[in-house]
């Protein structure tokens, strides 16, 4: 699965859909280890989701994660079930 590097500032251009479930690698140890990294050593994780064009990536920091939410600069939030990939 290859997905399109876009920049977090252009998110609100796509709708989200759910993940393909064959596709899915995100724990809740990943979701974790993502918001820690970015809260504690201001790092960035690389975010793969699906949406209504494709699967999209970006680069960017993880402030934190709901049950249904992981949530990124902005205010702007990834519906859990769209995610596909966090890589850090």
């Amino acid at each position: 699965m290859k997905a399109e590097l876009i920049e977090k500032e252009e998110i609100f251009n796509y709708k989200f859909l759910d993940a393909p479930k064959d596709e899915v690698t995100v724990e809740a140890s990943k979701l974790n280890g993502a918001v820690r990294l970015g809260n504690e050593f201001k790092s960035k994780a690389y975010i793969t989701f699906q949406t209504d064009q494709g699967p999209k990536k970006i680069e960017t920091t993880v402030w934190s994660v709901t049950e249904k939410y992981l949530q990124i600069k902005n205010g702007v939030l990834i519906p859990l079930k769209s995610l596909i990939d966090i890589q850090y």
